[in-house]
């Protein structure tokens, strides 16, 4: 994977050089365009994938589909809800890794992006191997995991007091 550091990316923080080297065994390099669309939301997936280069958008749709809102007249109405950069080598797909269920959001290039990816059967492949590796690891994205319905929680508590606050309004 050129040379790259794996110790500098935070969901490896605290593994060995042996570990890491265990964990770069089941990774590989991929690069996309600017424009293209990495994961799609509602498609099923197995990849988990650390952007390593570049800046990428996750999108959500704003209707369920099948759903339509008279006052919402757009296209394809999408909710930006993340501009990610290299930076901080964030990670996506997790859930589809621990699950291979549906995405949640779609994640498109915004420039030319390089990932590390890997998928289901190669990470749990390597923590049947290495079990105290695979804790870590899993533990690493349990803890990514938890964060995330923490924020969710908290939006959804905004959000429903945004609405009932506007609907008190619209009846007095």
């Amino acid at each position: 994977m050129n040379g790259r550091d794996l110790s500098a990316i935070p969901m490896f923080l605290g593994l060995t050089p042996a570990e890491l080297g265990k964990v770069e065994a089941i990774f590989h390099e991929e690069t996309r365009p600017a424009g293209s669309v990495v994961v799609t939301e509602g498609q099923t997936g197995e990849e988990m994938y650390i952007l390593v280069r570049g800046r990428v958008q996750v999108s959500k749709a704003m209707l369920l589909a099948g759903m339509s809102v008279p006052l919402l007249n757009m296209a394809s109405p999408r909710k930006v809800l993340a501009t990610l950069d290299d930076s901080g080598y964030p990670v996506f797909g997790e859930v589809a890794l621990i699950d291979s269920d549906q995405r949640s959001a779609t994640v498109t290039a915004i420039t030319d992006a390089t990932f590390l990816v890997t998928i289901r059967a190669q990470f749990f492949d390597l923590a049947g191997r290495e079990p105290e590796l695979g804790v870590k690891l899993l533990l690493t994205l349990g803890r990514r995991m938890a964060a995330t319905i923490r924020r969710s929680n908290s939006e959804v508590v905004k959000l429903t007091t945004a609405l009932a606050l506007s609907l008190r309004k619209s009846v007095s």
